[in-house]
């Protein structure tokens, strides 16, 4: 099958498309044809092997952990997809090997939910992680509560704009910063936006003289620090990109697969609780380019790349033949 691969650490230029070998369906994972998959942070730091002494890499390795596509086989013990379901997925798997960036992923059903039916393919894409991760930490980590203050770090971005969503539909009010250009886009989802730079900590207090109650931090260094000064008494600080949160009180958070929770999530996009805002769509070709936009940060919502399925070979790669 096609797909991205790349055998060694580096920049996006190792990404190269062409030949990759098919996935195993193994006995509780079901193989899903890719319809889009998204790119996430966490997606360029493996390429450059900033994540090697935690998951270990199987070279040449398939990168993508995000994915929405339709089932064609069901594992041997799998009862919860049929063919033909709709699913979105955050396939992690203990070790960097056969990810989403390809025409077909193993996916095993621990990682799996359907689709949200309003939602597009790329929509659905930028779901699972960021979603999950949102999810997660404003009701397991935070606890967040109606009529509590929130602050919300780089609010326009893809974990940030949905915490935004699911944090207002929590009965929080929202802070979140922000570049100007994405002011507006912040409104819009419920929150109200402050600009990053010198004088943060003087405009968050302007909108919450007493201090916020809880922060979600999306961007580690120096934002922990101000971040800490301005909590209430008893305030909760998260931070899911940099570990030294801890010396500031607070707590690391490192998104699990989820199925319960992906659903949850699905079932809050259809009720139009939530929503996907996709910055760019790209062909799977261009992984390379969507790792670049993503590295380089600034993005509204998320970036995906699609699967064109149109002149598609409608029998999956050779992995039927246990049914002769």
């Amino acid at each position: 099958m096609k797909g991205i691969s790349y055998s060694r650490y580096g920049g996006p230029d190792v990404l190269a498309y062409g030949e990759v070998d098919d996935p195993r369906v193994g006995p509780d994972s079901v193989l899903v044809k890719v319809r889009a998959a998204a790119v996430n942070p966490v997606d360029w730091k493996c390429r450059e092997g900033h994540l090697d002494q935690l998951i270990e890499p199987v070279f040449p390795v398939v990168p993508g952990w995000d994915v929405c596509g339709v089932v064609v086989q069901p594992g041997l013990a799998v009862t919860e997809f049929l063919v033909g379901d709709e699913v979105v997925g955050y396939v992690r798997q203990d070790v960097l090997a056969h990810g989403t960036f390809a025409e077909y992923v193993a996916a095993p059903v621990r990682t799996l939910a359907r689709k949200p039916r309003n939602l597009t393919w790329e929509e659905a894409a930028g779901l699972p992680l960021t979603g999950l991760t949102a999810y997660q930490v404003l009701t397991k980590t935070l606890q967040v509560r109606r009529d509590e203050t929130i602050l919300v770090h780089a609010a326009a971005g893809g974990v940030g704009s949905l915490a935004v969503q699911l944090a207002r539909h929590a009965g929080a009010r929202v802070i979140g910063t922000a570049s100007p250009g994405n002011h507006d886009f912040v409104r819009g989802l419920g929150g109200e936006p402050v600009a990053y730079g010198d004088g943060l900590a003087e405009r968050v207090r302007g909108l919450a003289p007493e201090g916020v109650t809880a922060v979600f931090d999306t961007v580690g260094g120096d934002a922990l620090k101000v971040s800490a000064n301005l909590l209430a008494p008893e305030g909760r600080l998260v931070s899911i990109a940099d570990p030294d949160v801890v010396d500031y009180g607070g707590r690391y958070h490192f998104t699990r697969p989820d199925p319960d929770d992906l659903l949850r999530l699905s079932e809050l996009a259809e009720q139009g609780v939530i929503t996907v805002h996709v910055a760019r769509s790209l062909p799977l070709e261009e992984a390379a380019e969507a790792h670049r936009l993503s590295q380089e940060g600034g993005v509204r919502g998320k970036v995906v790349v699609t699967v064109d399925w149109e002149s598609e070979d409608p029998t999956p790669p050779g992995l039927w033949e246990h049914e002769d």
